[in-house]
């Protein structure tokens, strides 16, 4: 009978961070995954002479500076680094509005000194309250750091976080907006602070300031990247080291059953092997859905995970259009990398519009060879466009008007690229491909095609789930690593997700084994 000390089951962000924590703090992991490539959504795939990046628009929480950002600290601690050749992303992002009597078109740098000065020239009298939210973001911040630098509470925090940490306890109930609303920002400032609400899914009467403001406070203040080699180059540099640190990767290896002996999970069926695969720990980088409905016995689950998963909603379900055109960028007069394009300013009225595939008009076209110069063939351009749909509203399509359906949503996000730019792309398109719901659903497995795990609802946003840390750990032996997970959606937050899990998955076994 095969024993390994820890089993990932699937090779996407989390998946693979979590392997490579493992074997590196001593434990001889197992990595199985489905495909014949690691990365799940961090891959990339031709078509002609393009390679388009399946889903990463760029990396945040990645200083340019050795030991800073989060997501830094731990590719640096894993020794994955250096494998990458990293190009940083030229600006934070041009946000467009459609349908709004005051209409936006706002390019934003990164910066935050920059930002706000930019802010100023779009909102005049918008600096001082620009200031005053940036300062409370950074004392935010330094507490979320605090935060997670605890190793053991006690009462004596208490009286330090009540003295020292107040803003944030001040801030923690309340949406970004209702704080943005209540630091004086103008409200066209707050439409443009609010433009990547749609890299959340979430509308910002409802995610929480200290996830939103977290979230864009770090993206301004370091930057951002993307690989080189697309986010494919991501995921082989972390499976290479996974192996020079003697880890043992499977592919084309389907898991198709958790195996459990008194309610523990202790390993794994795959599928076509005659025998199961044991190890201490396993840790999941799939859906919590997918591992009870799919992989347990149903007497297996206990009643308290069944209830919790099934309490939560899915996020946002992904849909992509990949362009290669023949011409350049500046042949095209796209000047800028990520632009933001929807009917309204309103956050949550857009959300209502991303329910159906007729109203849904909001999008995030990237142009990749202003981050990536020489991504494509000369005199040639790379655009992907992304979109979310917040209900289940793919599955309703007939399969005699699939085709019909995407091909419609493409030529839409074609029509508002254009008429939000002034910039003509249609007649320079020389391959396309098109991925719905259907599509991520069929190749990671995700329920329904969603791309960003669970959804944030107030009850359930990043905060909470920080505070509930480990309460996901629900079935002995088992846990989860991706954007189902306590730090949510989101490439960075996949690999902190992996990487946290793993470090509580050993802390954990160690204590159970001093019982």
């Amino acid at each position: 009978m095969a024993k390994w000390d820890a089993i990932v089951i699937g090779a996407g962000n989390g998946g693979l961070s979590a392997a490579l924590t493992l074997q590196k703090k001593g434990k001889k992991t197992l990595l199985l995954e489905k495909h014949n490539v690691p990365g799940g959504f961090a891959t990339s795939f031709r078509r002609g002479r393009f390679e388009f990046e399946a889903s990463l628009h760029e990396l945040c929480s990645y200083s340019n500076l050795p030991g800073t950002g989060n997501v830094r600290k731990i590719f640096e601690e894993l020794g994955v680094h250096d494998k990458i050749d990293w190009c940083r992303i030229p600006d934070a992002y041009r946000m467009i509005t459609l349908k709004d009597t005051e209409k936006i078109d706002a390019v934003m740098p990164f910066g935050v000194s920059s930002y706000i000065e930019k802010m100023e020239q779009y909102v005049p009298g918008s600096r001082e309250s620009m200031v005053r939210l940036f300062e409370l973001g950074e004392n935010v911040r330094d507490t979320g750091e605090f935060l997670g630098s605890i190793k053991a509470f006690n009462g004596g925090l208490v009286k330090e976080i009540l003295s020292e940490h107040m803003d944030f306890v001040r801030v923690a109930p309340y949406s970004s907006n209702e704080i943005l609303k209540t630091v004086g920002v103008p409200k066209k400032a707050r439409d443009i602070f609010n433009a990547y609400w749609c890299y959340l899914g979430v509308d910002t009467d409802t995610v929480s300031f200290i996830h939103y403001m977290g979230m864009v406070e770090r993206y301004l203040s370091m930057g951002a990247v993307c690989a080189k080699g697309r986010s494919h180059e991501m995921s082989c540099a972390f499976l290479d080291r996974f192996e020079e640190l003697g880890g043992t990767a499977w592919f084309n290896s389907f898991v198709n059953k958790l195996v459990t002996q008194n309610g523990r999970v202790v390993g794994v069926r795959v599928a076509g092997r005659d025998e199961a695969e044991y190890a201490d720990i396993v840790i999941c980088n799939s859906a919590p859905n997918n591992a009870i409905a799919k992989m347990l016995d149903p007497a297996d689950v206990p009643e308290k995970a069944r209830v919790r998963t099934n309490a939560r909603r899915f996020a946002g379900r992904g849909f992509t259009m990949f362009l290669g055109l023949d011409k350049s960028p500046d042949e095209l007069g796209i000047k800028e990398h990520c632009f933001m394009i929807f009917d309204t300013a309103d956050t949550a009225k857009q959300v209502k519009t991303m329910r159906s595939i007729e109203t849904n008009n909001a999008q995030a076209t990237v142009c990749l060879n202003r981050a990536v110069p020489g991504c494509s063939p000369e005199g040639t351009t790379i655009l992907y466009f992304t979109t979310l749909y917040t209900e289940d509203c793919w599955s309703r399509v007939r399969e005699e008007d699939y085709v019909k359906t995407k091909e419609y949503v493409a030529n839409k996000m074609i029509d508002n690229f254009e008429l939000a730019t002034g910039l003509k792309i249609r007649d320079a398109i020389e391959e396309i491909e098109i991925a719905t719901p259907a599509t991520y659903a069929r190749y990671t497995d995700a329920p329904q095609g969603t791309i960003y795990g669970y959804n944030l609802d107030k009850w359930d946003g990043l905060v909470p789930r920080i505070l509930m840390n480990g309460s996901d750990d629900l079935i002995p032996g088992l846990y989860f690593a991706s954007g189902y997970g306590t730090q949510a959606l989101g490439y960075g937050s996949a690999y902190t997700c992996g990487y946290q899990v793993a470090n509580r998955a050993i802390k954990k076994q160690a204590e159970e084994a001093i019982k």
